[in-house]
């Protein structure tokens, strides 16, 4: 499997408080932008994989609310998020 407990905790433990702080948004939003990148990259040597596509879909969609959420609930922490992971602008 390509998400290994280890590789969960190492996500958590960079991006969020601690390896066992699961719930914070940052953690969260980092852990979606790896499952992302990795679907991605499964979608191009599978176009016609299209239940993988729409998972894909459902996750860019809750990142995008995480994201959303952090932006107004705190702005400096969504600015510090999209530095680090390196998303949008």
């Amino acid at each position: 499997m390509y998400l290994t407990t280890e590789k969960k905790k190492e996500i958590f433990a960079k991006h969020g408080k601690s390896d066992a702080d699961t719930g914070s948004a940052e953690g969260q939003v980092a852990l979606f932008t790896y499952r992302i990148n990795h679907l991605s990259q499964h979608l191009k040597a599978n176009r016609h994989d299209f239940n993988t596509e729409r998972s894909l879909v459902a996750l860019v969609g809750k990142r995008k609310a995480l994201l959303d959420y952090l932006k107004k609930k705190d702005i400096n922490r969504y600015r510090a998020i999209i530095a680090e992971l390196g998303l949008r602008k």
